[in-house]
């Protein structure tokens, strides 16, 4: 991508025009740095629909939404099992690209996907909004710091009861449904970023008939002593909160812990707890978050930053490397990964 001028908005394609799409979309139009360009899809009518509501220009492929000179930078919002495509066709056309989570299948995929953007020179990030998120980022700093004591305990759980009629994307395995990929990242990120690599993980899951995991718990623990609890589904409402326990008192996030909004501090005193104390974002949470991840992509690209500190390569590929890790353990294997 050229130098662009500091005000001049960054212009984004967007590939796909589902849910995820449209909610990326919205939290756009909170921003004065950033615009949807264009959008394309297999289907013109989705795609004229889509910037109907949001804006740019409708293209009845994704191709041609790349051929499009307005577009700066691509998201790629398809099914996981999808990404490796279009995000080499987004690379390949010369541009950056903002990867929604998972970016692929598995680690082997995911490693030639982030070779192909450092060997083309361009910039490359998993849309792991949740790392970009400011109170995530205030907590993680501050947890660094020792403000709240040593963490030797998170918990952290994210479900949802997906109907049986849902998208394909959410059942069909050849389209890397299941629970661990879809939710299980987000306990699994939040875990990475407040504890770090994992010395041992060890998963149990409930797979359905087609092999898909609908519910999965994990246990981990880490080299400074602390373990963690982690837990994913696709059949039940349950909470989605996150608590990380010290040795001098609690953090907890509310339900919707993945796009948190405020925590709370309660501290210890000999062995009695104290009045909890709410604890707010250094800086605005813009949208539901996923304003901040297009704020992180528009300053990488102004300062020329192929990869961005907060969702780094090696992060995107070592969340890949557990998550194989565990499907070899709990027995999910997608139909593209069989001999």
């Amino acid at each position: 991508m050229s130098v662009m001028d500091e005000i001049e908005p960054v212009g984004w394609g967007i590939c796909s025009t589902g849910t995820i799409a449209h909610s990326f979309a919205t939290d756009l139009h909170l921003l004065n740095s950033a615009r949807v360009a264009a959008v394309g899809s297999r289907e013109l009518s989705s795609a004229e629909a889509f910037a109907a509501e949001h804006g740019g220009t409708a293209h009845a492929s994704y191709a041609a939404m790349l051929e499009d000179d307005t577009v700066d930078v691509v998201y790629v919002a398809s099914p996981h099992a999808l990404h490796p495509e279009h995000v080499a066709m987004a690379l390949d056309a010369g541009k950056p690209v903002l990867c929604e989570k998972p970016v692929a299948l598995n680690a082997g995929l995911t490693s030639t996907m982030l070779d192909h953007a450092t060997a083309s020179g361009l910039f490359f990030m998993e849309a792991m909004w949740m790392a970009c998120n400011p109170l995530v980022r205030h907590l993680r700093e501050r947890l660094a710091a020792g403000d709240f004591g040593q963490p030797l305990q998170l918990v952290a759980d994210l479900g949802f009861r997906v109907p049986d009629d849902a998208s394909p994307r959410m059942w069909d395995p050849a389209l890397g449904a299941g629970a661990l990929l879809d939710m299980g990242i987000y306990p699994l990120t939040l875990a990475q970023l407040l504890l770090g690599d994992p010395a041992e993980l060890a998963p149990v899951a409930q797979l359905s008939s087609s092999g898909v995991d609908v519910n999965v718990a994990i246990s981990a623990r880490y080299e400074s002593g602390a373990v963690a609890a982690l837990t994913a589904s696709m059949t039940a409402q349950s909470p989605r909160t996150a608590s990380i326990a010290t040795d001098r008192g609690r953090l907890d996030l509310p339900s919707g812990f993945h796009h948190p909004s405020y925590a709370t501090w309660t501290a210890y005193e000999d062995g009695r707890a104290t009045e909890p104390v709410r604890i707010d974002p250094p800086s605005p949470l813009i949208g539901t978050g996923l304003g901040n991840e297009a704020v992180e992509v528009g300053r990488c690209l102004r300062a020329g930053e192929l990869q961005s500190p907060l969702v780094p390569h090696a992060q995107t590929l070592a969340l890949m490397q557990q998550m194989d890790l565990i499907r070899s353990e709990i027995g999910v294997v997608y139909p593209q990964e069989r001999d």
